[in-house]
């Protein structure tokens, strides 16, 4: 189906209200509207790494690989904010819906790139490159559209499948950063325990003359 757009203004949301699919009107600060709102930071947050990842092509064929995976995750994550959008009595069969082939996916893409990566032995902590830097505030960002959906699904009865595709979109986003990482030949920073850092910063060696 063909998508029009002429004007971006209506001014209808200028007293705090929004429309739903189907219609139906919505406080902007409602558990629906934070829902596929942070579903939509999400996707911004994924075109930002996107753009990063697009100077580093010539780097890398994985990076032409990833940008292939967040085009597809884009699109889906679009689809999943109609899906949020639309009010249980509005919904119709043919309307898109999350199903657990969508989260299939994720998983065979994160299983795929499981394998270039070493097990770990600690925790990671964000940063290493860029593209991997923002692929974990995506994450971060993905699991609060986790948060805020489950949040909505305390008010309203809807499907578990959104819930359980964000949880897996975090992981995948995490493995992602990792991957992405290991092709770029960026060091990984892991977390080092308390003690350990305290041993570290009371080395001789550490000590300024």
């Amino acid at each position: 189906m063909a998508i029009r757009i002429t004007r971006v203004y209506t001014r209808r949301g200028d007293r705090g209200e929004t429309d739903l699919v189907g219609g139906p009107r919505a406080p902007k600060d409602s558990p629906r509207i934070e829902a596929y709102g942070t579903v939509d930071e999400l996707n911004a947050a994924l075109g930002v790494v996107r753009a990063f990842n697009a100077s580093e092509l010539e780097r890398a064929p994985q990076c032409r690989a990833l940008d292939d995976i967040l085009r597809r995750l884009q699109s889906e994550l679009f689809d999943l904010g109609a899906q949020l959008a639309t009010p249980p009595e509005i919904w119709q069969p043919g309307m898109f819906e999350v199903t657990p082939e969508h989260i299939a996916w994720l998983e065979r893409t994160m299983d795929a790139c499981q394998q270039d990566l070493a097990p770990l032995a600690s925790f990671v902590l964000p940063g290493g490159g860029r593209t991997s830097a923002l692929l974990h505030v995506a994450r971060t960002v993905c699991r609060r559209a986790e948060r805020e959906v489950l949040k909505l699904m305390r008010h309203e009865v809807m499907s578990d499948q959104p819930l359980a595709y964000l949880n897996r979109l975090s992981d995948l986003l995490f493995v992602l950063s990792r991957w992405i990482g290991h092709h770029l030949g960026e060091q990984e920073h892991l977390w080092e325990r308390p003690l350990l850092r305290e041993r570290q910063e009371n080395a001789p060696e550490a000590k300024k003359p």
